[in-house]
């Protein structure tokens, strides 16, 4: 389990990360993401991440292990995020025939890519 000041708790945080947030895509994964601005970081304490794992997947099984495989990879990423950084991980059918490595390394570019592409539309907004 993720502990709760690294979930997105609201559908306004997942509809705002999604809209509003850059994203990248894999084979098995779409990465949204977005940083906090001013009001928002308030009360941050580390990145926040949202999981989405819609019927088209699998059934319940293969959409609880989806998830359950998700957590632990996004557990790892908290040490090497900015905490004012909110990530939704969007899982894609081609997930299910993802080898664990395979996911980590499709999650882990898929994030990286987004917060680059987030980076320098947030810092504009700023200046």
């Amino acid at each position: 389990m993720l502990p709760r000041q690294h979930k997105l708790t609201s559908p306004q945080q997942f509809r705002r990360t999604t809209k509003k947030g850059r994203r990248a895509g894999s084979r098995s994964v779409i990465a949204h993401c977005y940083y906090q601005s001013g009001s928002e970081t308030l009360t941050v304490s580390g990145p926040r991440f949202g999981l989405i794992v819609s019927k088209s997947v699998g059934n319940a099984v293969v959409r609880h292990r989806t998830a359950r495989q998700l957590r632990h990879i996004c557990r790892e990423l908290c040490a090497e995020l900015d905490p004012s950084v909110d990530v939704v991980l969007r899982a894609l059918p081609a997930l299910v025939d993802a080898s664990p490595a395979q996911l980590r390394k499709d999650v882990r570019s898929s994030v990286f890519r987004a917060l680059k592409k987030a980076e320098p539309a947030q810092s504009e907004k700023v200046s």
